[in-house]
């Protein structure tokens, strides 16, 4: 599986941003997929990620806030922010893995694409 991922921008605070991530490759409906994000100087950080069954899951801080969803039709993969804060300023990854015991930790994902950088101005 070949991911890219886009819809990264700059924005103000308590502003929305989409990201869209596109996939190849066969059986896209059957994998696991998540975005996370990593700000200079941090860990890769879980954001979200939706299951084969279109069960979500998501970080702590970005509850309530983001919504991940996905159309096997299209291959691809959504991240819409609303009420974006600077904190949220990052590179984000979408990933991919058909399974997986720990669906927030990124050593368990399997493919990534390359990112896209979100800056959220205050």
């Amino acid at each position: 599986v070949q991911l890219q991922a886009s819809g990264g921008g700059l924005v103000q605070a308590g502003g929305s941003l989409r990201l869209s991530c596109a996939a190849s490759g066969r059986s896209f409906s059957t994998y696991i997929m998540g975005w996370f994000r990593q700000a200079p100087g941090k860990e890769r950080e879980f954001v979200a990620a939706i299951n084969r069954g279109d069960r979500t899951y998501y970080g702590d801080s970005v509850m309530g806030r983001f919504t991940i969803s996905r159309d096997n039709a299209k291959n691809a993969v959504y991240l819409q922010m609303n009420s974006l804060k600077p904190e949220d300023t990052a590179v984000y990854y979408c990933a991919a893995v058909l399974l997986t015991p720990s669906i927030r930790s990124p050593r368990d994902y399997d493919y990534w694409g390359q990112g896209t950088l979100v800056t959220v101005s205050s």
